[in-house]
């Protein structure tokens, strides 16, 4: 088996995502540098903070790395085989860093806060985004130049994110339904992000990321930066600085995961997004997300069957 694993971004953080984790022993060291950075516990928080408070950039940046990371370590205790494959979506990629293990925790989470805070310095107080599905990419586009917004992140069957601010995105998803979109909508992120509406926040980041100490990856990681492997995080972290204010074509790196011979995906959650692209678009292998199973048992026998 030739297995990848695929860490969420936000919009699909909820009060439940920490379910199958809040007592497993392997992911406490995780929780623990998460209330370091959040200020809470992240069980507590989403349990007890309104809703508005789990969909803002910030918090909402942090509890889905920690989703990752603690589910990482409680599925692999003692590490993942290093043939394992790991890539992350937007903010996911922070996460796949983290369980490549190029940064501890601690730091992972660190770097995720000032991730979100230069992202709110740089972006405008009603910038958000939207998706459009079924329309070509060109029709997107166009769109995008209409209304002033840009595509953030293209995505297999004709997906598209796009970005700006949120009058314009509802105007944008309304002229996209006219245009014969099968569906288009606003999203639950409060930030324009991988648009050029955040220009500002890639030097802060990039500043950041030189702060940190950085490990060669002990898994096979895989940037959104080009959709390939990193090598030397000190050469590739300024592609993922960059990444804030640049286009992601995840429907590249899906076709770059075939391409080296991915068999099994799974998705770390929270949510089934990915996992749902990447069945449709790669029907020949084998995928699932961590939110299909009852219990962290039924992955690892999903995972010991493969």
């Amino acid at each position: 088996m030739t297995l990848a694993l695929l860490c969420s971004g936000q919009g699909l953080q909820n009060r439940e995502m920490f379910r199958l984790l809040a007592t497993e022993p392997d992911a406490q060291p995780v929780f623990e540098a998460a209330t370091a950075v959040l200020g809470t516990h992240p069980t507590d928080f989403c349990r007890t903070a309104p809703d508005a408070a789990l969909h803002a950039n910030r918090e909402g940046q942090i509890l889905c790395v920690t989703r990752a990371l603690a589910t990482a370590r409680a599925l692999f205790p003692n590490g993942a085989s290093n043939e394992t494959m790991v890539a992350g979506y937007s903010v996911g990629e922070m996460a796949a860093w983290g369980v490549a293990g190029i940064w501890s925790p601690m730091d992972t989470f660190k770097l995720v806060d000032q991730r979100a805070r230069a992202m709110d310095a740089a972006g405008g107080p009603d910038d958000g985004l939207g998706y459009v599905r079924g329309l070509p990419q060109m029709a997107v586009e166009q769109l995008a130049t209409r209304f002033g917004c840009a595509i953030a992140i293209v995505n297999p069957d004709l997906l598209f994110i796009v970005g700006g601010d949120r009058r314009s995105i509802d105007a944008l998803c309304a002229a996209a339904l006219e245009e014969g979109a099968a569906r288009a909508a606003p999203m639950m992120v409060h930030v324009a992000s991988h648009t050029p509406r955040l220009a500002g926040a890639v030097a802060p980041f990039d500043k950041a990321l030189t702060s940190v100490a950085m490990s060669r990856p002990a898994l096979r990681l895989m940037t959104a930066s080009g959709a390939t492997l990193v090598a030397d995080p000190h050469r590739a972290h300024k592609g993922l600085a960059r990444q804030l204010a640049e286009r992601i074509d995840w429907a590249g790196m899906i076709e770059a995961l075939a391409e080296r011979g991915v068999t099994a995906i799974l998705e770390l959650g929270p949510g089934r997004a990915l996992a749902e692209m990447a069945a449709a678009a790669l029907p020949a292998v084998s995928v699932r997300a961590v939110d299909d199973f009852y219990s962290l048992t039924g992955v690892k026998a999903w995972l010991a069957a493969r």
